[in-house]
């Protein structure tokens, strides 16, 4: 199933992280672009032609993780955006992180 397709499910902790090999194969289901730090972060840059460009991406990114219940960190400047994603309950990844990639990237 595609991961954009799917929904993320709250998470109050109490799951495991995702080992290596499954944030492995999450991230094939990815755009390239999206790097993952210690199997513990996924993040991307998004680059944008100006700053009001880059305020309408934020904006229906945070729109989005509202609709998801799921929150990435973002850095914003004039003409990019990076943002980091793991699920802070559990200090690590967990499917819902890929789930709202998948569908930023679709934005």
């Amino acid at each position: 199933m595609d991961l954009s397709s799917k929904r993320c499910k709250p998470c109050e902790g109490g799951i495991a992280q995702l080992d290596k090999q499954e944030v492995e194969a999450y991230k094939k289901q990815l755009k390239a672009e999206w790097e993952v730090t210690d199997s513990k972060k996924i993040s991307r840059e998004y680059s944008f032609a100006d700053f009001a460009l880059t305020m309408s991406f934020v904006n229906k990114v945070a729109d989005l993780a509202e609709e998801e219940g799921h929150h990435p960190v973002m850095h914003v400047y004039y003409g990019k955006v990076i943002i980091e994603l793991w699920t802070h309950a559990i200090n690590g990844l967990s499917e819902n992180d890929f789930i709202l990639a998948s569908k930023i990237d679709k934005l």
